[in-house]
């Protein structure tokens, strides 16, 4: 009994801690943003994340703040899979040593002297993460955490060979990912932990790329994301512009180009590429330097990083009845302003089939629908809404193009809508402004003359 009251008071304690100094406005701003990820962590639950990160992470002292993120990704229901890097910590042994490194094409030659440093590197990384997503102190992130860390002998590899004349030796590359043993570790709840060293059949250890482990497991594992923390923000265009989200094919043409692509971009940005190409339905490219850039990123409609996904994001479609709840967390702000005429869930539901929407990246983002007067060969433009962080993406224009396909194909000839706010939106896009007495009769008797909209009307 004891027991049970002093694990319920450890797990209880921590949420108090964090909301004991805030105000009235901090509270209410923590309550609307715990309630904007939940469509994120329903979509989250029991996918399989690839995270890598340089053995820089370890050594500066920022795993401790990521443990802290993995925890909470795994309480979620999150299976990881976590690859670590040892290049920093492998360059210190070899200094110290007075051993020259040497590359070819930026690959490490791994004499013996190399795989000896690198062996060391690679244990001492492994346990030094698996010591910190151990803890469980009290009044802390890692509370009652209890998450079970599995390492071994996933990675089969092979020797690279030969490049360019020089024998890279012990430097290999990743031959096969026993995805199996993997698959039933994360099944069990543990979290998954990969070096980058391989070993073959033969008994054989070779050092391996951090990237090439990471980009081996998730499409082995038909990983949902696969993420690189990087030393730098994303992949960025010629003019700096951080680019949040890039297709397969606008990757592939990037990297043809002859930009001046960082060099991180340039390492994993084609590792991104092709994850995507086997399978794997999100690569992302994220600072290692933000506190909490891992959550921001995934819970997050901008994000912090770049995303590659196979195609382009963004989907409209026409609303099916299960988008009831969508469509009403999106309009219910508008609603609450007096933009938008409430509407109850059961007339929504009842009028669903008017609808069309766009979403972006599975999350409805915004959303149209057409009411025909057939008598008048007219039809109603109304709950035109996209999402205020989606309003620079011209997502409204193409609802605008949708519904208007749709009136043209339903031998509609005008088109109206009644606003109170957008009034010069619609009239910088074709519409005029009319009177009431234009609209269709049966309009006409449900017009709320407490609201006074604004009556625009467009030829098609």
């Amino acid at each position: 009994m004891m027991l049970c009251k002093a694990k319920h008071s450890v797990v209880s304690s921590f949420p108090r801690l964090i909301m004991r100094n805030t105000t009235p406005t901090d509270a209410i701003a923590f309550v609307q943003w715990l309630r904007s990820v939940a469509p994120y962590i329903h979509a989250f639950r029991g996918r399989t994340f690839v995270i890598a990160f340089g053995g820089e992470v370890v050594s500066d002292g920022g795993f401790i703040a990521l443990t802290h993120d993995f925890n909470l990704l795994h309480s979620l229901g999150i299976r990881l899979v976590l690859v670590h890097g040892a290049r920093l910590q492998i360059e210190e042994r070899l200094k110290a040593l007075d051993h020259a490194s040497r590359y070819v094409k930026g690959l490490r030659v791994t004499d013996n002297t190399a795989l000896q440093c690198a062996k060391e590197a690679v244990g001492r990384i492994r346990v030094e993460i698996e010591a910190l997503l151990s803890t469980g102190l009290p009044d802390s992130p890692m509370a009652g955490a209890q998450i079970r860390v599995a390492s071994g002998n996933f990675v089969i590899a092979r020797p690279m060979g030969v490049i360019e004349g020089v024998d890279l030796q012990h430097t290999g590359e990743v031959r096969k990912i026993d995805a199996a043993a993997i698959q039933k570790r994360l099944g069990e709840g543990e979290i998954a932990l990969l070096s980058p060293l391989g070993y073959s059949p033969t008994g054989e250890i070779f050092n391996l790329a951090l990237e090439d482990v990471a980009t081996s497991a998730a499409t082995a594992l038909c990983a949902d994301k696969l993420i690189f923390l990087t030393e730098e923000d994303g992949v960025t265009d010629a003019s700096g512009r951080l680019l949040k989200e890039l297709t397969v094919p606008e990757a592939e043409k990037l990297l043809s180009k002859q930009t001046r692509l960082s060099g991180d971009a340039r390492l994993y940005l084609p590792r991104a590429v092709h994850a995507c190409r086997e399978g794997v339905a999100r690569a992302h490219l994220l600072s290692r330097h933000v506190d909490g850039a891992l959550l921001l990123e995934l819970f997050t409609h901008e994000g912090i990083g770049s995303m590659v996904a196979p195609a382009a994001l963004q989907k409209l479609r026409q609303a099916q009845i299960e988008d009831a709840g969508g469509i009403l967390a999106l309009i219910e702000p508008l609603e609450n302003e007096g933009m938008l005429v409430r509407r109850p869930r059961e007339l929504l539901e009842m009028e669903m089939s008017r609808f069309s929407l766009i979403e972006h990246d599975g999350v409805i983002v915004g959303c149209a629908a057409l009411y025909p007067f057939p008598r008048d060969n007219a039809g109603e433009l109304a709950c035109l809404v996209v999402h205020e962080n989606y309003r620079k993406r011209s997502y409204g224009d193409a609802l605008l193009k949708c519904i208007e396909k749709q009136a043209v194909d339903a031998g509609m000839r005008r088109l109206f809508v009644l606003t109170t706010r957008a009034a010069h939106w619609f009239i910088e896009r074709g519409f005029k402004e009319g009177t009431i007495e234009q609209l269709p009769e049966q309009k006409q008797l449900l017009y709320n003359y407490q609201r006074r909209s604004k009556v625009l009307v467009r030829r098609l």
